[in-house]
């Protein structure tokens, strides 16, 4: 893989978070640099005339991908390597890679790679806060999928040093370079508008741990089928380490002859290797975010770092922390009512599992961007624990179909027994909606169960537009 880019040619595609920074990173190694972005110039604005100023030369519009002649293209995580305009270059000899491809090839240190459907976000956190705990500020970084990019960090890492990073599964498509220590949370249906079908996405999660070398670690989530099933494909001499929430560890299934494993029994969380006695490392009740996913993201944390941290700091980390913005997020309580936002829900099992969270019934606002994901696995979740829901966005009447057709919601013995369900497509208008219907003691959470771009940039723009709103009101 090249590394010294004096004098080379490259083709950075995309002009977003991570790219611009690459294109710094370039510049002062000596590339001769082309950037290539779907927008037209002019809606570039002050970027393109600050690239071109720096030298960098500019290719614009729905032809950007055209007549690529560089050695080595960036692409940005959303653009898939398999376009044609790419697959003719890189027959033409050039190099396709990403910034995360060049950091893993550049990084000295250890990196606990994350990865997941769900819970890649808190449980990366989680362990970087754990290391941060023991060893550091100074020696502990975080990016990849969260956070600020790494590459542009490098001269600050130093061997003894430790990266924790998230991985999406568009970053993960064209690695060819795995973590020291890969954890997969879990793998369910996700970003089918983008992967050709449920087998591509599994497969690009693989490569978290396809390249791993001997020394290495993988830890699976045994409560998934999925990643259940990976075990046996670690590669030789990785260790394996299983994570689960819903067996007691004397289950055949969970095989401790072969795999460590961290396990819940009872009320408290428990570690044990191959053939060891289990030790207890915290009480469930110390952890300060609710539900078992939040559990199951401290088990997948406590297993990537056995040994790496000390047991002494688990317990005040899981009593203080209290969580990533825009995931089961507090926002306030007004006239009795209590708001959450958990933006970050972008898919039917994030949004079963925060809604399980409350130990009640509450009023959950869904809908958003179309990935193409069954959502009737939604419907189940919404039938057991909402008494009603504001559908909006994109999907809103696919998710109501769903509702409708769910045996749980049919099969409700009276029409009280069923979520209230209303729709209102403007997602200013459905947040007013939810507050309607909401009643002193009640729970009001904005868990979409979709990505946000048919109305917004990102997620972080949704929750926080939910966030100014309900803040807003006297």
């Amino acid at each position: 893989m090249t590394t010294a880019f004096k004098g080379v040619t490259v083709s950075v595609l995309g002009l977003g978070v991570s790219n611009r920074p690459l294109i710094d990173w370039l510049l002062c190694r000596g590339a001769i640099i082309t950037a290539r972005d779907k927008k037209r110039r002019a809606e570039l604005g002050a970027v393109a005339d600050e690239l071109e100023s720096r030298g960098v030369k500019l290719v614009c519009g729905e032809d950007y991908l055209k007549n690529i002649t560089d050695r080595v293209i960036f692409r940005s995580p959303g653009i898939r390597f398999d376009k044609p305009e790419l697959l003719e270059a890189v027959a033409g000899g050039a190099e396709l890679t990403s910034e995360m491809e060049l950091f893993f090839e550049l990084c000295p240190c250890p990196i606990i790679g994350v990865t997941g459907s769900d819970g890649k976000t808190t449980t990366t956190t989680i362990i970087y806060k754990l290391l941060e705990a023991e060893y550091g500020a100074n020696r502990v970084f975080v990016g990849g999928n969260i956070g600020a990019p790494l590459l542009p960090r490098l001269g600050e890492i130093t061997p003894d040093c430790f990266c924790a990073v998230e991985l999406s599964s568009f970053q993960l498509q064209t690695m060819r370079r795995s973590p020291d220590i890969a954890v997969i949370t879990n793998v369910t249906p996700n970003h089918l508008d983008y992967h050709t079908d449920m087998a591509e996405y599994t497969d690009a999660k693989r490569n978290i741990f396809r390249y791993q070398k001997p020394g290495s670690r993988l830890v699976l989530n045994a409560s998934c089928d999925v990643t259940r099933a990976m075990v046996d494909e670690a590669a030789p001499g990785v260790s394996v380490t299983l994570f689960r929430t819903d067996k007691l560890p004397n289950d055949p299934a969970v095989e401790p002859e072969r795999f460590a494993r961290v396990f819940q029994r009872g009320n408290d969380i428990f570690y044990a290797g191959l053939n060891g006695n289990p030790q207890r490392l915290i009480g469930t009740d110390s952890i300060l975010l609710p539900g078992v996913h939040n559990a199951s993201n401290y088990m997948a944390a406590f297993a990537a770092l056995h040994g790496l941290v000390s047991q002494d700091k688990f317990e005040p980390l899981a009593r203080n922390f209290g969580g990533v913005e825009h995931r089961c997020q507090f926002v306030r309580e007004h006239e009795g009512v209590r708001y959450f936002n958990s933006s970050i829900d972008s898919s039917p099992t994030r949004t079963a599992a925060a809604l399980s969270s409350f130990g009640r019934r509450v009023i959950a606002i869904c809908g958003g961007y179309d990935k193409h994901i069954p959502f009737e696995p939604l419907a189940e979740a919404l039938c057991k624990y909402t008494k009603a829901v504001v559908l909006t966005g994109a999907t809103g009447e696919k998710i109501r179909a769903a509702l409708l057709s769910c045996p749980d919601y049919i099969a409700a013995d009276s029409i009280s027994a069923r979520p209230v369900i209303a729709a209102q497509p403007e997602f200013d208008l459905a947040v007013e909606a939810a507050r309607s219907l909401a009643q002193p003691g009640d729970v009001v959470i904005l868990s979409p169960a979709c990505a946000s771009y048919d109305a917004f940039t990102n997620f972080e723009e949704r929750g926080n537009r939910f966030c100014d709103i309900v803040n807003n009101w006297y």
